[in-house]
């Protein structure tokens, strides 16, 4: 858990690089939850981000500590929260409100089917969900989700099908209630 006074930043300090990928890459790496709170201590925001959706992509590198520093070479990282999708976000308390328990847990066990996914399926799941999340509105098209095409290849460069990987997820995402199926090739976002 992190904790701070202030407000919830997209970026959030923690400690050592390496540990952290190595943690995060291991069979045992946990559920992270951030907090943060007023100068009176009263709670602003309770956030959790379930382990499935920690991965490399929104660790830091920090610079290494100087030469003249007392742990020189040391290296830390940051946690860029911009880069987790929207249902790997999951408060408790927002705006210094309680969110209702059973959206809570809706919000959490929706998302544990991730968990057995391999590294390679997991990724690809991650990867089409930022596209959903990029597109600015509750329905969208498949053809929407198609001009992230050129962005998907250029990290899957093996994968020649990149238009039928799409449609594969997407149809992981209906049939785990996260997106739902409207006809057409036109989906709609699931909000609890």
């Amino acid at each position: 858990m992190k904790s701070k006074s202030g407000i919830l930043t997209n970026t959030i300090t923690d400690g050592a690089y390496s540990k952290m990928i190595e943690r995060i890459n291991s069979n045992q790496n946990p559920n992270f939850f951030f907090l943060t709170y007023t100068k009176q201590w009263a709670v602003n925001n309770f956030l959790i981000i379930p382990k499935q959706f920690f991965t490399t992509d929104i660790i830091i590198k920090r610079k290494p500590l100087d030469q003249t520093a007392r742990r020189a070479g040391w290296v830390g990282c940051n946690i860029d929260i911009s880069n987790v999708v929207e249902a790997g976000k999951i408060f408790i308390i927002k705006n210094s409100n309680l969110i209702d328990k059973k959206i809570v847990e809706t919000s959490f066990n929706k998302t544990l089917f991730l968990r057995e996914k391999n590294v390679g399926s997991k990724g690809w799941i991650i990867d089409i969900m930022t596209c959903v999340d990029s597109i600015k509105k509750e329905q969208f098209s498949l053809d929407e989700v198609y001009k992230f095409e050129d962005k998907l290849k250029l990290k899957y460069p093996n994968n020649n099908f990149i238009k039928d990987k799409i449609r594969q997820q997407l149809q992981t995402l209906r049939d785990k209630g996260i997106i739902e199926f409207i006809g057409r090739g036109n989906y709609k976002k699931v909000i609890l």
